[in-house]
């Protein structure tokens, strides 16, 4: 039976070395009262300490002093499962110090390994990771020395390779919903995603642990069926709070209170800050170069998955080309229909027609219901190779990526030439290298291999590299050359800054 709560008496329930599961998409319906309160806790007594954090896709703020970072940085955890990690510096920083475990999977490989949890399941087979990085042939998912446990192993099922990863055994679930009933069920009309609550919960009580909700208010009327996402059987504790930090505070517009048509995209997408530097002004005209062309790939009836940075222009392009009305926009976290939104509203969605648990929309993703992705990468090799979660001196884990570009019928990376002080204007159709980036992004080899050209190329998909100044394709010979655009000389801007040769 559920108990109400304050947010420190919960996490007293919380013992030394749980594995403590957070259901969030880094800020979206994350439990930030009961981080705060965990890392309250640990500072005064030093408990509950050696945690192991799973969360599928990321858990941070981009800040150190915000949800499970504040905990973390005191020394709280000892291991971190995760899909994405530029959003937690403090634990970014543990693993690059080896102070703590970390463990890189593919998003909806966790997802969907936590639906196996829930159904008492130690083990999840997926072809998702084959011949990239978290393959054990390759780098296998461990971020650093001491990060020695056996995440993964290469099997064969019935002469078909696979990849077997281990769910996790779930102590303790972190879960942030919007109203508790009186029978205990909670309900998320403010949130702007459900991620995987419910199967979360299951996991948790399947494996004798506890469900731990912070919601924002109490109902004395009881939640309509339907409504209800994790049913008040499996909550062990409740904590009310009214308050919410800016970057939680509820948007109808991403809660889907308020529908939006495509004609009012742009004005609701001015409304939220792009990733990164986006959201500044600037000269360079490359992520506008690389977003209009990329989004003449479209077609009328695409179900789309558009990625986060670079990307995020397309959808832009998109609206104002005036065929989103025509195509269906998704995002990983679950939303289907509207537009994605940008930065650290990342996984909500402008205007959704449905949002769905996220091991639901994998489900589409891993099966080839996608018709078209966009995806941003920071290098590629001369084979079609892609890496976009790790350079020598940077780490921003796979999130998604794996999966969306696994067997959707045409890929479009979207990256700049070149890196490290670019800037790229645009007169008309002509493109002009106003200042050459210092770093190449087209390679010989690459650090890190998150998609692999040759299971696309084995799987029959159209793969495309929109840059500012030319668009690469996949074939059998590699990255072959498709348009040069007018302005760009072919020999001095393309051909002499890469690393091998061209088809």
């Amino acid at each position: 039976m559920f108990q109400i709560m304050s947010a420190r008496e919960a996490v007293a329930r919380i013992p030394d070395g749980a594995c403590v599961a957070i259901n969030s998409f880094l800020t979206l319906a994350n439990p930030d009262a009961l981080h705060a309160a965990l890392a309250e806790r640990y500072a005064e007594t030093g408990h509950p300490g050696q945690l192991e954090i799973f969360c599928a896709a990321g858990f941070g703020g981009w800040r150190d002093d915000l949800f499970a970072d504040r905990y973390i940085k005191l020394g709280a955890a000892r291991k971190v499962v995760a899909s994405h990690f530029t959003s937690m510096p403090a634990t970014l920083q543990k693993i690059k110090e080896d102070a703590i475990e970390g463990y890189c999977l593919p998003l909806g490989v966790l997802s969907h390994a936590i639906r196996a949890a829930a159904a008492g399941r130690r083990t999840y087979l997926s072809t998702i990771g084959l011949n990239i990085f978290v393959d054990p042939r390759l780098d296998g998912p461990a971020l650093n020395a001491i990060s020695r446990e056996e995440m993964v192993r290469r099997i064969t099922v019935d002469g078909e390779e696979m990849l077997q990863y281990k769910t996790p055994r779930v102590d303790v679930a972190f879960i942030k919903g919007t109203t508790v009933d009186p029978a205990g069920n909670i309900s998320f009309e403010n949130e702007n995603v459900t991620v995987d609550a419910l199967a979360l919960c299951q996991a948790a009580k399947n494996n004798g642990g506890q469900v731990l909700v912070q919601v924002e208010r109490v109902s004395h009327v009881f939640a309509r069926p339907r409504s209800v996402i994790v049913p008040g059987c499996l909550v062990d504790a409740v904590v009310v709070c009214e308050e919410l930090p800016d970057v939680q505070k509820a948007n109808p517009v991403l809660s889907g209170d308020i529908h939006v048509p495509p004609t009012q995209m742009d004005y609701w997408m001015g409304k939220l800050s792009p990733s990164g530097k986006r959201g500044e002004a600037s000269p360079d005209r490359t992520a506008d170069i690389i977003g209009r062309r990329a989004a003449r790939e479209l077609s009328p009836g695409d179900v789309v998955n558009i990625g986060i940075g670079m990307p995020e222009t397309v959808g832009k392009y998109a609206s104002r080309l005036g065929i989103l009305k025509d195509i269906t926009l998704t995002v990983e976290a679950g939303g289907v229909g509207g537009l994605p939104a940008p930065g650290v509203s990342f996984g909500a969605t402008i205007g959704s027609d449905m949002i769905c648990d996220m091991a639901s929309q994998f489900d589409l993703y891993d099966g080839g219901g996608l018709h078209i992705c966009f995806m941003g990468g920071l290098e590629a090799d001369r084979h079609g190779n892609v890496n976009s979660h790790r350079l020598a001196d940077t780490f921003t884990g796979i999130g998604g990526f794996a999966n969306i570009t696994a067997a959707t019928k045409t890929v479009v990376f979207c990256m700049s030439f070149t890196t490290r002080g670019l800037l790229t204007g645009q007169e008309g159709d002509r493109v002009n290298i106003v200042r050459e980036g210092s770093v190449k992004k087209f390679k010989n080899e690459i650090t890190a291999v998150s998609f692999s050209a040759q299971n696309a190329l084995k799987n029959g998909q159209r793969v495309l590299y929109v840059t500012e100044r030319c668009v690469f394709v996949l074939t059998p010979q590699g990255l072959t050359l498709l348009e040069v655009y007018p302005g760009i000389d072919r020999k001095t801007q393309i051909e002499e800054l890469l690393d091998f040769e061209l088809v």
